[in-house]
Parts: structure tokens; C-alpha cells; sequence
């Protein structure tokens, strides 16, 4: 059974702190929820654009889930799979350009729950998801640009581990799945700027397992755009500009 949350209010409306779903699948198998975030759901094109993806993750997820009951029963003695996915703003820039994180977390009766970030990059002007590519002039994997991109990130994810004192897993092991190559690097957002309507520079998201083990949790690597200054085309040194605001760091 497929439910998809009403726009209507309750008569006794959630509180806040627990917003309704704006997609939901539960059957005897699962139980999955999508959020949009307020800001997102402002901006018709984008809402559409995010729920057609996460009604696409839901039904799929729904069906694996049944098939893994139907093959697995004992695995559902104590209920079915637990699934959220929640997008939500990390930026404007320009007043074109909307990164949007993507968190995902599942609970398949493992030994723990895993969680997972994606990003999206949105085009406000043309209505559609775009790349970074359009802010430099040359993206080609193991290229200029892509080298001295995993090497800030990775100087990036050295300096959050010795924060950290995780310092013992920034290895090369750790690391090798940042590769450069823009489909490799890791899910990319504009970070915001100290300057009003411009980006500071490139934040790179790592879900748990992917720089890292499982208990050291999320990983964010920041590029400032100082960095990308020599691979900039005129879109993206129009862009970028100011500092990462204090407390950034601190953001998901």
C-alpha cells in the first residue's frame, strides 16, 4: 500500500518537531518517508523534482524489501524495514544556484542502521539539476583541476580527523576512494560565503564507511575557492567570492 501525505492539515497537526512526511510508503515490509524542506517546497519545480526522485528510491526500496521477507520471514519477526530520506537546503548563491543535501537512513535489521548523503545541484534559471562543471574551465578526470581538488580535500579531511583525534585513519587506505574525477571526488554543495550571494568555496559530503569506519560518522572536506581560482571560468569567479561563514564547519 502506497500513501502519499496529504497537504491538507489534521485535526490535530503533528508538532514541529516531527513534520509530517511529503511521501510515505508502509507495508508490512517497510515503512519509508521522504521530507522537503520548507524552502524547497517554495520552489514548485525543484519540490516536484526531489519527490519524483524519492517516490522512485521508495517504490524500490519497497520492493526489495518484499522480496527479502518473502525469501528471509524470520529477518521481519520484529517488524519491517525502517527508510528516511530527507532533502533539505544547504545554499543559494547568486540567487540562481540551490545546493540541496540529500540524507538518507536505512535500517534493515543489521547490526546498525547505515545512513548515506548525496547532493544536488539546481539550476533555478533553467529549472534542472546541474554540475560544478560550469564554474571551471576544465573538469577531465586526473586532469589540472581534479588533482588540485583532492588535494585540498584531502588536506581538508586530514586537518577534520586531527579535530577529531581520529588522526590514526587518515591514510591513503582511507582515502583512495577520493579520486579525481568529478564522479569520484565525493557529492559536492556550494558552501555559502561571508558575501551575500556568493560561495565561499566547495564542500565535499562523506557518508560513514566512505573516508572513514562506521563510528567516526559523516565527513565533510571544504575546497575554498582561492583554491579553484586558476580553474575558474567567468560563471565561477562570479560566483565565488567572501569566506566560509564561522560555525560552517559546524553545519551537516
Amino acid at each position: 500500500m502506497r500513501e502519499l501525505a496529504a497537504n491538507t492539515k489534521s485535526a490535530s497537526p503533528p508538532l514541529a518537531a516531527d513534520p509530517k512526511p511529503d511521501a510515505v510508503v508502509k507495508t508490512k515490509s517497510i515503512e519509508a518517508r521522504i521530507f522537503l524542506d520548507e524552502k524547497i517546497k517554495a520552489d514548485a519545480a525543484l519540490a516536484a523534482d526531489c519527490l519524483a526522485e524519492g517516490r522512485k528510491w521508495l517504490d524500490k526500496n519497497a520492493a526489495e524489501a518484499a522480496a527479502s521477507r518473502k525469501q528471509d520471514p524470520q529477518f521481519f519477526k520484529d517488524g519491517g524495514w525502517d527508510f528516511e530520506r530527507k532533502y533539505t537546503i544547504r545554499s543559494v548563491v547568486a540567487d540562481r544556484y540551490v545546493s540541496i543535501l540529500r540524507n538518507d537512513y536505512m535500517d534493515t535489521h543489521g547490526a546498525h542502521p547505515n545512513s548515506d548523503v548525496n547532493t544536488i545541484l539546481w539550476d533555478k534559471t533553467s529549472n534542472k539539476r546541474i554540475s560544478i562543471r560550469a564554474f571551471l574551465t576544465e573538469t577531465a578526470d586526473k586532469g589540472p583541476t581534479m588533482k588540485a581538488m583532492v588535494k585540498a580535500v584531502i588536506a581538508s579531511l586530514k586537518a577534520e580527523k586531527k579535530k577529531r583525534d581520529t588522526s590514526e585513519t587518515a591514510t591513503d587506505e582511507w582515502f583512495k576512494s577520493v579520486e579525481p574525477s568529478l564522479l569520484k571526488i565525493g557529492a559536492v554543495t556550494l558552501a555559502p560565503s561571508t558575501e551575500a550571494g556568493k560561495s565561499s568555496g566547495l564542500t565535499f559530503h562523506y557518508p560513514p564507511y566512505a573516508v572513514g569506519p562506521y563510528a567516526e560518522g559523516e565527513y565533510v572536506a571544504f575546497v575554498p575557492w582561492e583554491t579553484l581560482k586558476p580553474y575558474l571560468t567567468s560563471e565561477g569567479t562570479r560566483i565565488f567570492g567572501g569566506a566560509r561563514p564561522k560555525g560552517d564547519a559546524d553545519e551537516p
